[in-house]
């Protein structure tokens, strides 16, 4: 990655850079030797229809994650499993009995809950596996991004085979280690329905949208503050806006010409504002749509969970009127179909 970016790091992100370094060389050892122990039972391991949650960055992914994962017929992947796919296997237990300091209990981006144990998004996985992802992008911020796989258009055939086997090997790896079909979240996979159902025939899949006056201020600060934190160069910000602009256009781009290959009992949409108004209504309709088992079982959970999460607060953003008039045009196929 360093060699593909040019070595363009800021001295002041040299000792960040040099860390990771480090810290990569241990994670090939622990890779060999997960291989060593549990790599045959892993291989054997068959991933069982799974859920995809999609749908645009901060259009509400991980609140509906946070909300189906409490299903216990279901798995998912932990940010420690995200953060170390190779081998989560061997240090998990460590890592998140005594390793809460390395991790900070909110979001940088809207102070929702975080830590080792809870739900992630696989593509955080894909990004250490050293496959195409639009989140090296977060390394190297100044540097033009790579958002190919954002719908899988101009991937080589190598490439593409790569791409989808650290996908399989890391599902492969969850389902060992929990035994359950899982439930997985990642707004980059919204442009790679077609690409996820030719590897999962039985998948299914849940998208949710959100106006999109609110997802791009929104999604500005997401850049913005894993940008700075991340980052080996000291973000500038000058292509920001294009990126979301662009991203958003291909993401969905793919995503409208691949919903004809899964079938109708397979896909189901939800509006981030009727979750929020609705929560339990929602999710009893989206189980109802995709067969997803008994809905009456998480009934009571989920009434708490939203009872208790009553008075949470979403960050308020204002938008100029040149940016909002800019969404309304370029991204006016979106807001016509959602009735934005």
């Amino acid at each position: 990655m360093l060699a593909s970016n040019g070595f363009r790091i800021h001295p002041f992100r040299a000792p960040t850079a040099f860390a990771i370094t480090v810290f990569s060389v241990f994670n090939s050892l622990f890779r060999g030797l997960t291989n060593l122990i549990h790599g045959r039972a892993v291989a054997k391991t068959e991933v069982k229809a799974p859920v995809f949650i999609v749908g645009h960055w901060r259009s509400g992914t991980t609140y509906l994650h946070e909300l189906m994962v409490l299903d216990e017929r279901y798995g998912y992947p932990t940010t420690y499993q995200c953060f170390a796919p190779h081998f989560f296997l061997l240090t998990e237990g460590l890592i998140t009995s005594f390793g809460n300091f390395l991790i900070p209990n909110k979001r940088p981006m809207d102070n929702m809950e975080s830590g080792w144990n809870r739900p992630q998004e696989d593509e955080f996985a894909l990004c250490a596996m050293g496959v195409r992802t639009p989140y090296v992008r977060m390394a190297f911020p100044n540097t033009a991004s790579d958002v190919a796989t954002l719908n899988m258009e101009g991937l080589s055939d190598k490439e593409m085979a790569s791409w989808k086997q650290a996908l399989l090997d890391f599902m492969k790896v969850v389902t060992y280690r929990t035994g359950k079909p899982l439930i997985l979240k990642s707004p980059p996979h919204t442009g790679r329905i077609q690409t996820i159902y030719e590897l999962f025939p039985d998948a299914k899949f849940i998208h949710i949208v959100r106006d999109p006056y609110v997802v791009f201020p929104s999604t500005q600060r997401l850049w913005q503050r894993l940008d700075d934190i991340q980052g080996m160069q000291r973000p500038h910000f000058r292509e920001l806006d294009e990126y979301i602009f662009s991203a958003f256009e291909r993401m969905y781009d793919g995503f409208e010409k691949q919903r004809p290959a899964i079938p109708e009992d397979r896909l189901v949409e939800v509006k981030y504002e009727d979750l929020v108004q609705n929560p339990v209504e929602e999710l009893e309709r989206i189980y109802s749509h995709l067969d997803l088992g008994d809905f009456e079982s998480i009934r009571e959970l989920l009434t708490a969970k939203v009872a208790n999460e009553k008075d949470y607060k979403t960050n308020k953003h204002e938008l100029s009127d040149e940016l909002r008039e800019e969404i309304k045009e370029r991204w006016s196929g979106f807001i016509e179909r959602y009735g934005y």
